[in-house]
């Protein structure tokens, strides 16, 4: 695997950890909104990622092919767990039956996703920072 192909899938993993920063940081922005109906409840989002093989890395260079080197977007899917609903007959969004639907976020849950993404994040980063710290490193050994 050369230095190129470790930026290749740092950079596929960031890019991944930082999509599912954003979905963790909306789905808990808006764990409290407020809705009259099912059908305008926000619901819980998450993103989906399939694993990149590495001959697609190398696209036919001649590459072996291995484990999963690196992550791909799937898209973004919407939870189907149950929305709450709240008895609140004085809240302006309530529905002719005094009901109101809150989203389907568990706040603990989306915290400890925010923490374990926001670590891999990290780690991506750390692969990114050893990997450019060697290239430099080859450089230097040419120079003398």
């Amino acid at each position: 695997m050369s230095l190129g192909n470790i930026f290749d899938i740092a950079g596929s993993g960031m890019t991944a950890q930082s999509l599912r920063l954003n979905t963790t940081a909306s789905n808990i922005a808006n764990a409290e909104t407020a809705s009259s109906s099912t059908d305008t409840a926000y619901r819980a989002r998450k993103p989906v990622f399939a694993a990149i093989q590495q001959a697609m890395l190398n696209q036919g260079a001649g590459g072996s092919e291995g484990p999963g080197a690196g992550v791909r977007v799937e898209g973004v899917v919407e939870s189907d767990a149950e929305l709450q609903m709240r008895y609140e007959p004085h809240h302006p969004a309530a529905n002719e039956d005094g009901y109101v639907f809150y989203p389907n976020v568990n706040v603990v849950e989306e915290m400890a996703d925010m923490m374990s993404s926001s670590r891999s994040f990290q780690m991506n980063v750390d692969v990114m920072n050893t990997a450019k710290s060697m290239m430099q490193r080859i450089l230097t050994l040419g120079q003398q």
